[in-house]
């Protein structure tokens, strides 16, 4: 291998993203690109990975192992459709080094991997904009996110008092907790803000990251 090409590995889960981004890719003369599929043994000499969303999580939270080649280990470029702030802060957190979603522009694309390539991180703009909006709001703490969810299932502050052990008063207490960090009006527009962030799934049901 030519020692000024960045070696890419593209290990996606979608056979099609596969094929797309290994025919935008090839077309960079600074990169040489190989796929799971076609050259799985290209993994151990890539600098950079290319997965989607769980891989790339699973990859990055992986403990350093030992490179065919020297310097520090790959980057992990996630390329995926999940698009919610906690998604992402959860990626970023278990340490991929970018974040790209699936209706990027080729052009962005290629950018990410030859910023990962050099040891860079890259979050997509409107990805950026996202997490650090979300940086912003004062966090909802686990007991708000349990009467959350519960309001999310239509529960009546008596219904969530007794599923979660606890006085009326107090459930009353994190509903305006929530409410106030949530900037809601009502506890219906409660659960429309959470559900539009990613905080709970639509029909109710907290999400892993929330």
């Amino acid at each position: 291998m030519q020692p000024n090409l960045f070696a890419v590995h593209i290990m996606h889960a979608d056979p099609i993203m596969t094929v797309g981004m290994h025919a935008v890719l090839s077309g960079n003369p600074g990169l040489r690109v190989s796929t799971q599929l076609g050259q799985p043994e290209a993994q151990s000499v890539a600098r950079v990975l290319i997965t989607d969303y769980d891989a790339g999580i699973a990859l990055a939270r992986q403990p350093a192992g030992k490179s065919a080649v020297a310097g520090p280990p790959p980057g992990v470029l996630v390329v995926t459709q999940f698009d919610k702030e906690w998604e992402v802060r959860l990626a970023m957190d278990a340490g991929v080094s970018g974040y790209l979603l699936q209706s990027c522009a080729p052009d962005e694309l290629s950018h990410a991997v030859g910023l990962l390539a050099r040891g860079q991180r890259y979050l997509s703009e409107s990805m950026t904009r996202s997490v650090a909006d979300s940086l912003t709001r004062e966090a909802l703490t686990g007991r708000e996110t349990d009467v959350l969810e519960l309001l999310a299932q239509g529960c009546c502050n008596k219904s969530i008092a007794r599923k979660l052990g606890i006085g009326v008063g107090t459930v009353k207490t994190h509903v305006k907790g929530v409410m106030s960090k949530l900037d809601a009006t009502a506890r219906t527009h409660a659960v429309v803000v959470a559900t539009q962030r990613g905080l709970i799934r639509p029909g109710g049901g907290a999400s892993a990251g929330a």
